[in-house]
């Protein structure tokens, strides 16, 4: 592709640039403009990138920004690196959560790279937000690709369980939409699932992906279905449980 840049495994910014910039590069992989083999490749040089605060953003000068961050948390889960989004998780938001600088409860604007308090884009270091809703992207991710809750049309009447545990072992996640509650509860070891407990709601339907997994998904209604090749196909909405074999 015109941007493309293969030795460093990332697109330029365009084409008279050197800079290769974080959002382009996560938005390439959540648009799908990337192929499978270069979204892998985009992970790990973005992960090569990172410093003791965090991913930093170089089209905006010496900038971590949490709002984009978050995007690419979710670029490093479509890639399947659900480790490495765990891990810069933990890296960066565990700093703006315990550093004495900060509130110890909300996520700040923007930072910079060497951890000080300064957003390039401001001139005043007074004006960054430290309760910024933008900047908090492992909230929703945490639950819709490790706790694996995903809407697959509006207000999920169709939806689909794919958590990825990484190195996580138990998961808890739930939320509702005008429709009812949808939760799932996740146990596991070394990524890979060993129980699973969900519910939706009722009148909806869906489908459970379990990659590795084989077994047999019991409701609350006694009915079973099959995990062939780690996906349940045709589910109803109700409770879940998941018997492995």
């Amino acid at each position: 592709m015109l941007l493309w840049d293969g030795s460093a495994s990332l697109y330029r910014d365009n084409e008279l640039s050197t800079l290769h910039p974080q959002d382009g590069n996560v938005w390439a992989i959540k648009s799908t403009l990337a192929s499978p083999a270069q979204a892998s490749l985009i992970s790990a040089a973005l992960e090569s990138r990172w410093g003791p605060y965090g991913a930093p953003a170089p089209e905006a000068d010496a900038t971590v920004s949490p709002f984009i961050s978050g995007f690419e948390l979710e670029a490093h889960f479509l890639a399947g690196e659900e480790g490495r989004a765990l891990e810069l998780m933990r890296r960066q938001w565990g700093f703006m959560l315990d550093d004495e600088r900060m509130t110890n409860s909300t996520f700040i604007e923007g930072y910079s790279v060497d951890g000080s308090l300064h957003y390039a884009p401001y001139p005043n270091d007074a004006r960054i937000s430290h309760a910024h809703g933008w900047s908090t992207a492992p909230t929703s991710l945490l639950s819709f690709y490790v706790a694996g809750l995903h809407l697959e049309s509006a207000v999920g009447t169709t939806w689909r369980i794919e958590p990825v545990l990484g190195d996580l072992t138990n998961v808890e996640a739930g939320f509702e939409t005008k429709l009812g509650g949808f939760w799932s509860n996740v146990k596991g070891t070394g990524g890979v699932i060993k129980e699973l407990k969900f519910g939706t709601p009722i009148g909806t339907t869906g489908r459970v992906i379990l990659t590795g997994v084989e077994g047999v998904l019991v409701s609350d209604k006694g009915k079973k279905v099959l995990v062939v090749d780690g996906e349940a196909k045709g589910l109803s909405g109700g409770i879940w449980s998941l018997y492995t074999r």
